[in-house]
């Protein structure tokens, strides 16, 4: 029986002599150890030459430790404040209140830079899961996602390239749906309006030029964006924009519901009817839509189901029952109010 080399110092072989002795980082020893799969054939021999040279044997404690996990949920959204996210939140708290499993939430205020910092903050901390909201990562930020050794979901769209389970709907098609229903309803001059424009915005957008262009009703005058953060106050200043621009506009679809509000106040203020002289399409579908008089046609998001949707397949997978069906799509609906009933009035 060969007996372990001694090495300096005498004592019990470790991770950091096995690099050492490798030419490599603690970290890639660990890697080819615990996920072979994971470095080059020609690393793992170098690495295993080293472990056999020295007889390093892996400490079944220490490497129990290390793959021990928190008890806590990471979730990533844009904003706390704004109520389509509090819904998402909503359902994962509500699906996590009865388990062992906690909530650690991070706020990345729209930016791509401060999602990074999260990450590696999160990563650190080894959750058990982590849920973020969108598919726009960075490189660096997805790098972060892959290696997290964790299940992880992306929430609030779907996509082709996961980076590991999706669970949302399409904003195009959403925007798309929008877009043609004030079409079906007889507006032909119809206005885009959206504020910071985020990825999704962009989407949204992206549908609302398939369904124009198809009808041959394309105009770039008839869209109005701004980076500003949205606002109702905001509806109303790119609505008299919007007008100033196409005075004969006669339909708007918005990229939110905060600004399809704003723009039925200054509707309202300017002693214009809706829905005969302007019909009006939000997004999400809040619930000032149908409070709002008129109240206004928007697209309903489901939101608080996919909160609730992304735990289940994380506890799935943590239960080591990863689900077959790696994206999924709840889809959307077309709330038809009172905003939209050109014919009907």
């Amino acid at each position: 029986m060969t007996k372990p080399r001694s090495r300096r110092g005498g004592g019990r072989p470790t991770i950091a002599d096995v690099a050492r002795k490798a030419g490599v980082g603690a970290i890639t020893v660990s890697r080819a150890l615990r996920e072979p799969e994971r470095v080059s054939e020609e690393l793992r021999r170098q690495i295993l030459a080293a472990v056999d040279e020295l007889g390093y044997v892996p400490d079944p404690n220490a490497r129990a430790l290390a793959s021990a996990r928190a008890e806590v949920f990471g979730v990533l959204v844009p904003s706390l404040t704004n109520n389509v996210f509090a819904e998402v939140v909503r359902g994962i708290y509500d699906s996590l209140s009865d388990g062992p499993f906690r909530v650690q939430l991070g706020n990345t205020h729209y930016s791509g830079l401060e999602e990074e910092r999260l990450l590696q903050v999160f990563g650190s901390q080894r959750p058990a899961a982590l849920i973020v909201a969108g598919i726009d990562q960075t490189p660096t930020s997805r790098k972060l996602l892959e290696n997290a050794g964790c299940p992880v979901v992306q929430v609030m769209e779907t996509g082709p390239d996961p980076v590991d389970m999706m669970v949302g709907f399409s904003h195009l098609d959403g925007g798309r749906t929008a877009t043609e229903h004030l079409i079906e309803m007889g507006y032909r001059r119809i206005g885009f309006i959206g504020a910071r424009m985020d990825p999704r915005s962009q989407r949204r957008l992206a549908g609302y030029r398939v369904a124009m262009e198809k009808a041959g009703l394309l105009d770039p005058r008839l869209i109005t964006t701004t980076p500003v953060l949205s606002s109702v106050s905001l509806g109303r200043e790119l609505f008299r924009d919007a007008l100033a621009k196409m005075p004969t506009l006669d339909g708007v679809f918005c990229n939110n519901d905060d600004i399809a509000l704003g723009v039925l106040f200054e509707c309202h203020r300017a002693s214009i009817d809706v829905p005969k002289t302007i019909g009006i399409v939000g997004f999400n579908d809040l619930d000032m839509m149908q409070v709002a008089f008129p109240s206004i046609t928007s697209i309903r998001t489901h939101r608080y189901e996919i909160g609730r949707r992304a735990v289940a397949m994380a506890l799935a997978a943590i239960g080591g029952n990863r689900p077959e069906q790696r994206v999924v799509d709840l889809g959307f609906e077309l709330k038809q109010r009172e905003s939209t009933g050109r014919w009907s009035i």
